[in-house]
């Protein structure tokens, strides 16, 4: 008779993973295990998915990476210089968010992709 178990020392044990997850199951607490709620069950990892609201591109923003990344420099220097969570903070982690997009939209549309 065979025996199926590991010779490591780790015999009869769950790993530190399974272990985590079980707590969690006990508990009712998805986060705890590092799930969402809507996680497929096993805890196997789901497919992306917008979470919030949807992006919008700023087409008013420059169509060339060169011109973005210029403008997104600015914007991080902005953001830098700011006392943390002013009014101009805020702005500038909002322009850059809007630079964010468009280049990524600029990415998508380059034949091939470059993103």
């Amino acid at each position: 008779m065979a025996k199926d178990k590991k010779k490591d020392g780790a015999r009869g044990k769950p790993d530190k993973a399974a272990r985590a997850g079980a707590t969690a199951a006990a508990h009712g607490d998805a986060a705890m295990s590092g799930a969402h709620a809507s996680d497929p069950v096993g805890g196997q990892h789901h497919a992306a998915k917008a979470h919030g609201r949807a992006t919008q591109v700023d087409e008013s923003l420059p169509a060339t990476r060169p011109e973005l990344m210029a403008l997104h420099a600015a914007a991080r220097a902005r953001r830098n210089g700011a006392r943390l969570n002013s009014p101009d903070f805020r702005a500038a982690v909002m322009d850059l968010e809007r630079i964010e997009i468009r280049i990524a939209a600029v990415d998508r549309a380059a034949d091939p992709p470059l993103g």
